[in-house]
């Protein structure tokens, strides 16, 4: 009897043990940062932020080099990229890089020492393009990373592969389950914090531009395309987000609405710039890197590892906690990116207001990078002059039927409205010009969305 009833105890000990494995062990920190009653809490463990820390010191940086002298390019063979450079500044940006990537490698990671302008390392070639990539970063994504910006150390943190990368994964058999295509569902993996939601929430967000959305815009209308595995796929991105930056949902949303943007926190209008900003490095920096690696680089469908929030983060609401490498190395900042017409504030020859244009590819009302960054010079001077507001006319071409071109130019106009919401442009401020949506020619410049002054 005595020995029954130790067994159970045993049992029941384990039980307990799995059952709150997963809770946090007191004392445990909160923060309060929104109206009391709706669970604006942040909790913090201060042992997660003390095993953190080691990982988020930051290398002091070199002592600057004197900036006078020949150029890089004059002075070297195949210097492609910090050409402009003196030679001292060339020489201490690539000690820098070589410490924050690969210090146990040396400089011979990527170049053959006895010859440096050889580019028969694959790594040399990818280094260039992460360099360029970086450029573009802290020049035309300023709406996410500030002026703080990122640097080689912020993925990298002195691997040579930065520890969180993902690949496409080819998921289960569809045909060998009854029931069916799961997508990924019930097959909990860490990026989704070993939920049951779907585990790939990457490949729509990150690398795709499937709309992020939870709640239709409309309700029970025709075509609403809001469904519930959408829904699955978009808490799977949340869930990792969450868990990248170390936070829980109420950093950037407000519980009593998670859908409303104006009592939401200025966080999510930053999240919002990181998705495109990831989606536009994975989609135009690393993939068509896919024939430089070689096949032990690649991923099971024969993909580059791609970034994700986790790639910078690595567990902290801010890269390294905020603190701004990029000023002791003001060369990896880059050339700002051209407008793509002349600053809303600006007033033409004739009299009428400048426009700022907004250009779409065939069939998609998806905004890209280079859209995105117009949308938030055009932001930025409509901010910057109280009161002043703001007309949207949508565009289509000629192409294809005309019922479905108007509702394609009615959703660019309303893309681009809540792109500049999220830049800090009033709801108030924006109007849908009527008629609101005109089709066009049939040239690229047809599908466009046009922002213009009120007159």
């Amino acid at each position: 009897m005595t020995r029954t009833i130790r067994a159970s105890c045993l049992l029941l000990a384990l039980a307990t043990s799995a059952l709150l494995s997963g809770c946090e062990r007191p004392p445990v920190n909160s923060v309060q940062h929104g109206y009391r009653g709706l669970g604006m809490v942040e909790v913090y463990n201060p042992r997660i932020l003390a095993a953190q820390a080691a990982n988020n010191q930051v290398p002091e940086a070199l002592p600057p080099a004197n900036p006078d002298g020949p150029k890089a390019s004059q002075v070297f063979k195949n210097v492609k990229l910090l050409g402009n450079l003196s030679v001292g500044e060339l020489a201490r940006n690539m000690v820098a890089i070589t410490n924050w990537v690969s210090p146990k490698e040396g400089c011979t990671y990527c170049h053959d020492a006895q010859n440096f302008a050889d580019e028969s390392k694959y790594t040399k070639i990818v280094a260039r393009r992460m360099l360029e990539m970086t450029q573009n970063i802290n020049a035309n994504w300023k709406p996410h990373v500030a002026a703080t910006g990122v640097t080689c150390f912020t993925c990298h943190r002195g691997n040579p592969v930065p520890k969180n990368l993902w690949f496409k994964t080819p998921g289960p058999d569809a045909d060998s389950r009854l029931a069916g295509n799961l997508a990924g569902q019930n097959a909990p993996a860490v990026q989704v914090a070993l939920a049951s939601l779907p585990n790939d929430p990457f490949t729509p967000f990150l690398s795709q531009a499937v709309e992020i959305r939870v709640v239709g815009k409309e309700a029970l209308k025709a075509g609403n395309r809001q469904s519930i595995k959408q829904t699955e796929w978009t808490y799977g991105l949340m869930m990792h987000m969450s868990q990248a930056l170390g936070v829980n949902c109420t950093f950037c949303h407000n519980t009593r609405s998670f859908a409303q943007w104006d009592s939401s926190t200025p966080q999510r209008a930053v999240a919002w710039y990181s998705i495109r900003m990831v989606r536009d490095v994975n989609t135009a920096f690393l993939d068509p890197l896919a024939s430089v690696f070689p096949a032990h680089r690649l991923g099971p469908m024969g993909d580059v590892g791609k970034v994700d929030c986790a790639t910078c983060h690595q567990g902290a609401y801010k890269p390294l906690y905020g603190a701004n490498m990029l000023q002791g190395y003001p060369e990896l900042a880059g050339p700002a990116a051209q407008a793509v017409a002349t600053p809303l504030a600006a007033a033409a020859p004739d009299g009428q207001s400048d426009k700022v244009l907004v250009f779409f590819l065939v069939g998609r009302s998806d905004i890209s990078a280079d859209a995105l960054r117009a949308i938030a010079l055009a932001a930025a001077d409509i901010t910057a002059h109280p009161g002043q507001q703001v007309d949207l006319s949508g565009f289509a071409d000629k192409t294809g039927n005309a019922d479905a071109n108007l509702e394609l130019a009615k959703q660019r106009a309303i893309a681009v409205r809540e792109a500049l919401k999220v830049a800090g442009v009033s709801d108030e401020r924006i109007h849908l010009k009527k008629p609101e949506f005109v089709v066009g020619g049939t040239e690229a410049d047809a599908r466009r969305v046009e922002i213009a002054l009120a007159k």
